[in-house]
């Protein structure tokens, strides 16, 4: 169970919007092995004048820019396992537009098992007994 939150510097046609949101849960299951039908994600186009960069406002002619923020609870992966995500999430997005903004984020929020869940039970709940220890 991850939740995405994905902000786009530039506007996508509802085609593109369905591919991101496809290519990042493909990546979400194969890299991070989390489970496809609890992958969340809601994509945001921010109008124009509303992305910075450096303090100056981006223009429709500059390179596009994009923020991941996803939630995976703490301790299900290694620091190698992140490194990849970020790599790729960054090499898809590429696809999509093409030439990207460096000063795209990818930012991984390991938030403990306590602290969240889906179904109305928290994620330390659903651990066996011995993963607790």
């Amino acid at each position: 169970m991850p939740y995405l939150y994905l902000k786009l510097s530039h506007p996508a046609v509802p085609a593109a919007l369905q591919a991101i949101a496809g290519r990042l849960t493909d990546l979400t299951e194969s890299i991070l092995r989390k489970q496809r039908h609890l992958t969340a994600l809601t994509i945001e186009t921010l109008p124009a004048g509303r992305w910075f960069i450096g303090g100056e406002g981006l223009a429709a002619e500059s390179p596009p820019s994009f923020e991941l923020d996803i939630k995976i609870t703490a301790g299900t992966n290694s620091a190698d396992d992140k490194a990849a995500y970020i790599a790729a999430v960054f090499g898809a997005m590429a696809d999509f537009y093409g030439r990207l903004d460096p000063a795209s984020y990818v930012v991984i929020h390991d938030v403990d098992g306590q602290a969240w869940g889906y179904g109305g039970r928290a994620q330390a709940a659903r651990r066996p007994a011995t993963a607790r220890l």
